[in-house]
């Protein structure tokens, strides 16, 4: 029993610290926002590090999947739809179907190309929020209670809204741990190592390529669609190619190779970014060269730590 549970002993350590952080002196309101941000992004990253562990994917325009999430709660939200059983599923199509569309033309290139490409169609989604003047435009839009479940407010009560991302963090780690597991997360695989033999054996990538895409960004509108519950405001912010960095960088701070390591880093992420700032309203001055030195001296990201420790 032990045997089998060792391969996953760091994601169970995740979430169980997780999980017993409010009773551990956490639950005040600001350390539970603050977990919450950081909850949220790693639900949002792990849908990168599919794309970018699995097909070899690096997008610059992640974070736009969440902003349109986002942004569909604030559509619904001025429409007096408020909720979940509507708000979240229109997120999650909202997120998926700008993948769907943006990925349609993107997939079709590679590297470099690839990149660039995801990144003008984030800026193309950030100026158009920004020109939304009814929901806020530059100023943003802010809200005056979250989206209720079943007819109450239990979305505002910080310990339930804990629970309920970190359950969703935990079936979003699963989903796309089983789904890289299967022959379609092998095709992928196989594809980003070489497509010309990936197709020679009879598969074509594109559609398989697209696929993960379009269900990255539907997890990136669900990220978006929590985040706006969580910080009660959305901007234009949400959708900057800044973000999209953030979000990349945290998959590859936590570690590349696993989808836990994409959960390690948003929260080693936030959680270094909020106490820098304390420290110092200069902060960034710091954080850029901490990234800089993980990025040069940890090729396999912090899961690679406990081995290099016991080997130095």
């Amino acid at each position: 029993m032990l045997a089998r549970l060792k391969p996953h002993a760091v994601p169970l350590a995740l979430f169980a610290a997780l999980a017993l952080a409010p009773l551990l002196g956490f639950g005040a309101g600001h350390s539970l926002s603050l977990l919450a941000r950081a909850i949220i992004l790693a639900l949002s990253a792990i849908g990168l590090a599919v794309l970018v562990g699995g097909a070899g994917l690096v997008s610059l325009g992640h974070a736009a999947c969440m902003g349109v999430g986002a942004y569909a709660v604030v559509m619904l939200d001025a429409a007096r739809i408020t909720d979940a059983l509507v708000v979240f599923p229109v997120a999650i199509l909202a997120g998926g179907l700008f993948a769907l569309l943006t990925g349609a033309v993107a997939i079709r290139t590679s590297g470099v190309n690839f990149i660039m490409i995801t990144l003008a169609f984030g800026q193309m989604a950030f100026f158009t929020a920004a020109s939304l003047s009814a929901y806020g435009g530059d100023d943003g839009y802010t809200f005056y209670g979250r989206t209720s479940l079943f007819g109450t407010r239990l979305l505002e009560d910080r310990w339930f809204f804990h629970y309920a991302l970190l359950l969703l963090l935990l079936g979003a780690w699963y989903g796309g741990r089983r789904l890289l597991a299967s022959r379609f997360g092998r095709v992928l695989r196989a594809a980003r190592e070489n497509p010309l033999r990936t197709q020679a054996l009879g598969f074509s990538p594109y559609p398989y390529q697209l696929l993960a895409y379009t269900l990255a960004g539907a997890l990136g509108g669900l990220a978006g669609a929590l985040l706006a519950n969580a910080t009660e405001f959305v901007a234009p912010s949400f959708i900057a190619w800044q973000r999209s960095g953030d979000l990349l960088f945290m998959v590859i701070l936590g570690g590349l190779g696993q989808l836990h390591g994409a959960i390690l880093g948003a929260l080693a992420f936030v959680l270094l970014e909020e106490y820098l700032a304390e420290l110092t309203p200069h902060w960034r001055l710091i954080f850029g060269p901490l990234l800089v030195l993980v990025a040069l001296y940890l090729k396999g990201g912090l899961l690679s730590l406990p081995g290099l420790l016991r080997r130095g």
